[in-house]
């Protein structure tokens, strides 16, 4: 009885994020400016692909500054297995060393 109750709760869960979901939905970038009248965009194609293109050599100018550069550069995926794998570990052998004494650890193993 419970697992269906268990279930049901979680596939409510579910179909309610994915109901809320859509609305916090990112799209892509904006492709104009509002003009003075109101109106969106007041420049094209062209000219957006050049601001683009400007904006990323200006960021590979200066790495060191700007949106994106990464807080913890771990120098790619092998950085960042290592501090997973340090942080995970860590809670592991946390619950390890706690499991092996208290109350309910067997007796004569440790």
């Amino acid at each position: 009885m419970n697992n269906k109750i268990l279930l049901a709760a979680s596939l409510i869960a579910v179909f309610t994020i994915g109901y809320y979901a859509d609305g916090a939905v990112a799209f892509a970038q904006y492709m104009g400016n509002v003009g003075s009248d109101g109106a969106t965009g007041s420049y094209t194609l062209e000219e957006a692909l050049e601001l683009q293109r400007r904006r990323i050599e200006s960021a590979e100018a200066n790495p060191s500054s700007g949106s994106g550069t990464p807080y913890l550069d771990a120098s790619g995926v092998v950085g960042a297995s290592v501090i997973a794998g340090a942080v995970f570990g860590g809670i592991a052998g946390a619950f390890f060393i706690r499991g092996r004494s208290g109350k309910y650890a067997a007796m004569g193993r440790g």
